[in-house]
């Protein structure tokens, strides 16, 4: 079998990119666009495990390290909605650092997921976010830049990804993105729906 590298990825989220994006699209031998709809699970106990769903499958990755200003990421458990209980309690609930709650169903749709066993608890939140992303390839590295809107509060990302830290930071100071704080979605998305104190600047302020 292939052994799958985990990429190093910087992050960062403002109202406008400017100089980086036009930068990264100059540079890119061309623009791939994806849309989404995906809803993210927050847990205020946790900062390791970023969890989200789209189309029904659930996708849980866990922080690795951080290493010169970027963050290692891997895949922790994948599921598709129906959920059988036993998952539930035994690899979701763990990824929120939270008690598995008592669980009358033996297997639970996205909806009752959200409305029964994230909705109740004190320290879960559910956020719709919907992304339109724009893919570029920059010094070897996977870039891109998304609009973003998080409980319907806009606002945008730039990241760069790749196994080569060395290439990561050659572009990142290329594209002027290392003039930014490095944030990944778990914490922005905190940050924009309270869960997480802003920082001193105004990058988070959604118009």
């Amino acid at each position: 079998m292939q052994e799958i590298v985990s990429r190093f990825e910087f992050r960062a989220f403002a109202q406008d990119f400017g100089v980086v994006e036009e930068t990264m699209r100059a540079l890119s031998p061309e623009t791939r666009f994806r849309e989404s709809l995906e809803v993210y699970i927050l847990s205020a106990g946790n900062d390791q495990n970023n969890t989200k769903v789209r189309a029904r499958l659930m996708d849980i990755k866990t922080l690795l390290c951080s290493e010169r200003g970027c963050e290692q990421w891997s895949p922790r458990m994948k599921g598709e909605f129906p959920m059988a209980a036993d998952v539930l309690r035994g690899e979701v609930f763990p990824a929120f650092a939270v008690a598995a709650p008592k669980l009358a169903r033996e297997t639970y749709t996205l909806q009752q997921f959200l409305d029964e066993l994230v909705a109740p608890n004190p320290v879960l939140r559910a956020a719709s976010v919907h992304k339109r992303r724009y893919g570029y390839e920059v010094m070897g590295c996977m870039a891109e830049v998304a609009e973003v809107l998080v409980n319907g509060a806009r606002i945008k990302t730039a990241s760069l990804e790749s196994a080569d830290l060395d290439a990561l930071e050659a572009a990142r100071s290329r594209t002027g993105l290392d003039a930014y704080e490095n944030v990944n979605y778990l914490v922005a998305i905190k940050r924009v729906i309270g869960m997480a104190p802003l920082p001193r600047d105004a990058y988070y302020c959604a118009v």
